[in-house]
């Protein structure tokens, strides 16, 4: 069975797997009952626009709360919750819902976890444009039930940012990128575009997922597709193996501007390090929870 998306009038150009690896579970920082995988394993010049991504998988058993409240500025930590809730009251998250928080010109929240839970989060570290570098901190929640969805015989697409398959996310972007959820039962195929200038990669869930014609990707597995200069539209070539198969989909327009990291921050300079560590400290960054409504979307 094969599904695809509407055709396009341009020249289309075959996405491949030029990269695959398997990130290793490594001991997190919120205690002992905490892993984490760095999926994210490339210099920030071949991965941009996407900074960092991590698959933190917590199964907490008692013992002290864990977390507490951080700052960030310069970016945006993009949150996809795949098992279990996350958070409190207004700010809480539960499976398959999505937020992206603007971090720009600094803001300060809190990931405390006082309960036993299991949980497992995909957060990404998006790069804001230079231009947008400081931009004003938002906060967008985009809950599960509200996810533009294309369900077909066999296929089931949740688009969380941008357009892919012919629907798109209201989710706002300054970087250009798509987030999507792909799930495919036993021997589907779907053919999908997306543009081909875009740095994209393959995270897969379950199951497994050949792409393109040859190689495959099992669970907690990377795989980079390859990008071009042209802009034109891509065809991504997706096939579930003998048990179906999810991944999610992270692609996004490079922006070509270097970075400098520290921390909890992304910067232009070392200056502004300096300057933002400064911020911080003297308590000029406020806290998420005081976002006035306008700078806080609920989808």
């Amino acid at each position: 069975m094969e599904m695809q998306s509407t055709p396009s009038p341009t020249r289309i150009i075959e996405r491949k797997l030029v990269t695959i690896h398997t990130p290793p579970a490594r001991p997190g920082f919120l205690g002992p009952d905490h892993t984490a995988r760095a999926v994210i394993q490339t210099g920030f010049s071949e991965s941009d626009p996407f900074i960092l991504l991590m698959d933190d998988r917590l199964d907490k058993k008692g013992g002290q709360p864990v977390g507490g409240p951080h700052p960030h500025a310069g970016f945006e930590t993009v949150t996809l919750l795949l098992e279990g809730t996350m958070g409190d009251g207004e700010h809480q998250l539960k499976a398959g819902d999505f937020q992206m928080m603007t971090a720009g010109s600094g803001i300060v929240h809190t990931e405390t976890i006082d309960r036993d839970t299991r949980m497992r989060l995909l957060q990404l570290w998006l790069n804001l444009p230079k231009k947008d570098r400081w931009a004003s901190p938002r906060l967008q929640d985009l809950s599960a039930e509200r996810v533009p969805k294309v369900v077909e015989d066999g296929l089931a697409i949740h688009l969380y940012s941008g357009s892919l398959a012919g629907i798109s996310s209201p989710v706002q972007n300054y970087a250009p990128v798509i987030i999507a959820d792909i799930r495919l039962q036993p021997g589907v195929t779907t053919v999908q575009h997306l543009p081909a200038s875009y740095t994209a990669f393959l995270y897969a869930i379950e199951g497994s997922i050949q792409v393109g014609d040859d190689q495959t990707l099992h669970p907690d597995q990377v795989g980079w597709l390859n990008r071009f200069a042209e802009p034109v539209l891509s065809e991504l070539k997706l096939t579930a193996g003998a048990s179906g198969g999810r991944i999610i989909l992270y692609a996004g327009q490079p922006q070509g501007d270097p970075i400098v990291s520290h921390g909890p921050f992304i910067a232009d300079s070392e200056d502004d390090i300096r300057r933002l560590y400064t911020e911080f400290r003297r308590g000029k960054m406020n806290h998420v929870s005081s976002l006035p409504d306008a700078q806080k979307m609920k989808y």
